[in-house]
């Protein structure tokens, strides 16, 4: 991020944008650019949330619009999405859980087939990715997103580095196109089984090695610039990392305390078939919320809310879809979520300020999530 602004490639990019092509002409558009992005690069949600942010940053900049609302965006596109087009490494869980729950005998068929069929019940994830396009359509805040301000060097910035914008779109373009390449060799063959943190990581490394290719041998960047970028960005990031790791250390304690399977504890009890859905919904949200991560959510809820659906002999693939769509739900109020802070940093938004707007267009989308669960579970009782 740090070295695609330095290398003028994102003043380019807002040149053409607001200027040659007129592409960018107010808040809606600025912020409708971070949410196509978003929708479309469903890869990893931490990609897509560092992406939206860096390309809609100096966009939301030049039109005047807090940056709250972008990390909003941002935050509201990386996991919804990434949950629901499952080609990617959540895709690879979610099938390895199944398939667990498949072999021990709790339910039969073919793994894929019950993935395809959950994620058509993930609520939140649809419900997030609507009310998202309408807030940033008509414009609508609400709660603390009214109170939401420009910051006085957003309101300053201005275009005086631009450089050609493939400067920006290049490097995006192959830590993109990285992703699939690494997840594809790391799965020895099968993208959906490679591994997503080693993906990224040598995806990020091949990225900086073409950016300096492209910035340093055959553009005008020395190579002292680069790396002084490079430590610039990487200090710029200590202090979310310092964040991110005592949110992990969070999450692994409550994790060791089992404070999951106690609270599903609760729900195996005295539970109706009509209500399931709604209660493993409600449960994950307040799991993921708690640990910050939806992916520990579906390990500890898919071998729990499986095996209850088919005792109350309720729509196994609805349960499921609950877990995902809670896990989400609950990972996107969080503030120790990854998503949540690299939403924060990629947007350069104070994490409380972002959790605080983003909140009420959460609290809606869960609710409407919930109505539906409760609905379908009520047409789906045997």
């Amino acid at each position: 991020m740090e070295l695609l602004q330095k290398s003028g490639g994102i003043d380019g990019f807002v040149e053409y944008m607001t200027s040659r092509s007129s592409l960018v002409r107010s808040a809606r558009s600025a912020l409708m650019v971070s949410y196509i992005i978003g929708v479309i690069i469903f890869i990893e949600s931490s990609i897509t949330s560092l992406i939206a942010g860096a390309v809609g940053r100096p966009l939301c900049d030049k039109e005047g619009v807090p940056h709250a609302k972008l990390a909003f965006v941002c935050d509201s596109t990386s996991a919804p999405i990434s949950s629901l087009i499952v080609l990617n490494g959540w895709g690879a869980l979610l099938l390895g859980l199944i398939a667990t729950q498949i072999e021990s005998g709790v339910i039969g068929g073919d793994s894929v087939e019950w993935l395809i069929e959950s994620v058509l019940y993930n609520f939140y994830a649809m419900s997030a990715l609507v009310i998202t396009f309408f807030v940033i359509w008509f414009g609508i805040d609400i709660g603390p997103m009214k109170k939401a301000t420009i910051s006085k060097e957003a309101s300053q910035r201005e275009v005086k580095n631009s450089a050609p914008m493939h400067y920006m779109i290049a490097p995006i373009f192959v830590m993109i196109a990285s992703v699939f390449l690494f997840l594809y060799l790391s799965g020895d063959g099968e993208i959906l089984k490679g591994s997503g943190s080693s993906s990224i990581f040598y995806t990020m490394l091949t990225t900086l090695g073409f950016m300096y290719v492209l910035y340093v041998v055959f553009g005008d960047m020395k190579t002292s610039a680069y790396v002084r970028a490079s430590v610039s960005g990487a200090k710029k990031l200590s202090g979310i990392a310092l964040v991110l790791l005592f949110a992990f250390a969070i999450g692994k304690v409550t994790t060791e305390l089992q404070t999951g399977l106690y609270l599903a504890s609760f729900a195996s009890e005295n539970l109706s078939p009509s209500l399931l859905a709604a209660a493993i919904f409600l449960l994950s949200s307040v799991i993921s919320f708690s640990t910050g991560t939806s992916w520990g959510t579906f390990s500890i809820m898919i071998p729990i809310a499986v095996p209850m659906a088919v005792g109350l002999d309720a729509d196994v693939a609805l349960a499921m879809g609950a877990v995902i769509s809670g896990g989400v739900f609950g990972d996107h109020c969080s503030p120790i979520s990854d998503t949540t802070i690299i939403s924060s940093l990629a947007s350069e938004c104070d994490v409380i300020e972002h959790v605080q707007t983003q909140l009420p267009y959460a609290l809606i989308s869960g609710f409407i999530a919930l109505l539906l669960f409760t609905l379908f579970a009520l047409f789906s009782v045997h």
